[in-house]
């Protein structure tokens, strides 16, 4: 009763602005939603806004001992630094080639699996199906490479396969120019099932009315699919394109850490092992810094870029 009073006769505040007044009365009237929203806004806040402060080292010479504050500044000659250094530039390279490969090829894999699932007909295959693609990407990733290991040795599984071709066992992880072909390989097997439930979601927001009208223009499922399923997944498909686009320059640590060793640096190591070398293992902790902000500033400006050019060929964007 007093918000509806409020509302029937709202007090005037010369002094606040139109903006801060129409706050304070959603404030009032969601109160209840604003307190349930705290708990996330404070841990983003306090984990990740708060510890930004930190990027400063990137541009002094820190020291533990004497602390962020202590520390003398050291200007730009961590940046100069990285621009003139060849593993940096090597780990730049193998880094957008991981990516560029996955988008190449594990991109597409996602959709295609759901675009397959979407024309069975059997109801417990289909389950079935799903079930078993999905299960890969619920094992540890230190189990999965485990397995990796275990079926490139040279005596494993995949030496086995390759032998029946004329060719020589060995231990295929201590070969750089294999290391990305099982990166993206044992990638694609461990995402593509959880990675189609997007589209999946997609597919089933289609109207099914599109398709009867297809039937009835006398288009088969392959141009339905090409004509109707494709289309009405295409927004998706470009969301999750600009989303990828904005880790262009990053590439998960943990996997490759496990999977890479000192033979296989040419095409293995990336930005973020680079990082974890030089700044935990060599103490470089503000050249360190400078790698990674580089690296995040990349990232930002590719997902800018790709929004913008999705808005202006598409109008897809996600702002």
């Amino acid at each position: 009763m007093e918000i509806a009073a409020a509302e029937r006769h709202p007090k005037k505040h010369p002094g606040k602005s139109r903006a801060l007044q129409s706050l304070q009365k959603d404030f009032r009237m969601h109160k209840f939603l604003y307190l349930l929203a705290l708990p996330v806004v404070a841990y983003y806040i306090i984990f990740h806004y708060v510890p930004m402060y930190g990027i400063v080292i990137a541009w002094k010479d820190y020291s533990p001992m004497r602390g962020i504050l202590g520390s003398d500044w050291a200007g730009w000659v961590n940046f100069k630094d990285l621009m003139t250094d060849p593993i940096f530039g090597r780990s730049v390279r193998n880094t957008i080639l991981l990516n560029v490969y996955g988008l190449l090829w594990g991109f597409p894999a996602p959709i295609v699996l759901a675009l397959l699932l979407n024309e069975l007909g059997g109801k417990w295959f289909k389950k079935i199906t799903q079930t078993v693609t999905y299960l890969p990407h619920f094992i540890s990733v230190m189990v999965i490479v485990g397995m990796i290991v275990d079926f490139s040795a040279t005596d494993g599984i995949f030496n086995d396969f390759l032998v029946k071709f004329g060719a020589q066992r060995c231990n295929l992880l201590t070969k750089p120019e294999l290391f990305r072909t099982i990166y993206i390989s044992t990638g694609i097997w461990q995402g593509i099932g959880f990675g189609s439930i997007i589209y999946l979601a997609a597919l089933s927001g289609i109207n099914p009315e599109l398709y009867e009208a297809a039937v009835i223009d006398g288009a088969g499922r392959w141009k339905q699919m090409l004509h109707v399923t494709l289309p009405g997944i295409a927004p998706t498909i470009i969301i999750m394109l600009i989303l990828r686009m904005g880790r262009i320059m990053s590439v998960g640590f943990d996997k490759v850490f496990l999977m890479y060793n000192p033979l296989t640096y040419e095409t293995a190591d990336v930005i973020s092992t680079y990082v974890y070398r030089i700044g935990l293992v060599n103490g470089s902790y503000s050249y360190s810094t400078a790698v990674g902000l580089f690296n995040s500033i990349i990232n930002c400006l590719m997902l800018v870029l790709a929004n913008k050019v999705s808005k202006m060929v598409t109008e897809t964007s996600l702002w």
